[in-house]
C-alpha cells in the first residue's frame, strides 16, 4: 500500500496535482488543480497507485462482475482496475447530454456493477452512471476512485467512496478570495477550456 506522502510526490511528479491559483470549471477558485490525466500518462507511476485502489477495492467489496467508467475521465483507470482484480471493464459515454452505452457493452441483469472514476467531485457523473444501472436492471456495488475531494456540502453520493486518496482542495467564489489566493496569478486549467 502506498503512503499518502508517495502518493501526493507521485501526484506533484506527474503534475496531477498542481498548486498556485486556479479557476475549476465551475468557476471557482482554488489554490489546488487536478488532473488525472497527468498521472496515467506515466503507467509506471499510475500503476502503483492503481494497485493500491485496487487492494482497497477488493477488501471493501467482495463480488464485483463488471466494472463501469464514465468517459472520458473513468476509461483508462477503471481498465486497469479491471485488469488487476480480472473484471470485465466497460464505459458510458454521453450522446445528446445523457451517459448511454454504446459499442456493444451491454450490462446483464443483477450484475452486481461498480463504478470508478478518476476522481470525485460532486459525484454527478457517478450518479448519472447509478441511472444507467438501474436501466438494466443491475445491482450497484460502490464507487471508487483515484482521488476523493468531495465535501459533504456538494457530494451527491450518500454511500461510501473507495479512494486511493482524499484531497481537500477548497473553493472560493471571485469576490471571497483569501489574501494569499488573490495575490498569485491565475491560471485556468482543464478540459472543459482545451480548443
Amino acid at each position: 500500500m502506498l503512503s499518502p506522502k508517495k502518493s501526493l510526490n507521485i501526484l506533484r511528479k506527474t503534475s496531477a496535482l498542481l498548486e498556485g491559483h486556479f479557476v475549476l470549471s465551475s468557476g471557482l477558485h482554488s489554490s489546488k488543480y487536478i488532473q488525472c490525466a497527468k498521472l496515467l500518462s506515466y503507467p509506471h507511476l499510475a500503476d502503483k497507485i492503481c494497485k493500491s485502489l485496487a487492494n482497497k477495492i477488493k477488501k471493501n467489496y467482495r463480488n464485483i462482475d463488471i466494472i463501469l467508467a464514465p468517459a472520458m475521465g473513468g476509461v483508462i483507470i477503471g481498465y486497469e482496475i479491471g485488469k488487476i482484480l480480472k473484471k470485465e471493464t466497460i464505459f458510458c459515454e454521453r450522446v445528446n447530454g445523457k451517459f448511454v452505452l454504446r459499442r456493444g457493452f451491454k450490462i446483464k441483469k443483477n450484475a452486481r456493477v461498480l463504478i470508478i472514476e478518476d476522481v470525485i467531485t460532486t459525484g454527478k457523473s457517478s450518479m448519472e452512471c447509478v441511472k444507467l444501472i438501474k436501466k438494466y436492471k443491475a445491482r450497484l456495488v460502490g464507487f471508487a476512485s483515484i482521488i476523493d475531494r468531495s465535501t459533504k456540502k456538494s457530494l451527491k453520493i450518500k454511500t461510501k467512496i473507495i479512494s486511493h486518496l482524499k484531497i481537500d482542495v477548497p473553493t472560493f467564489k471571485k469576490n471571497k478570495l483569501p489574501i494569499e489566493l488573490s495575490s498569485i496569478q491565475i491560471t485556468t486549467p482543464g478540459s472543459r477550456f482545451i480548443k
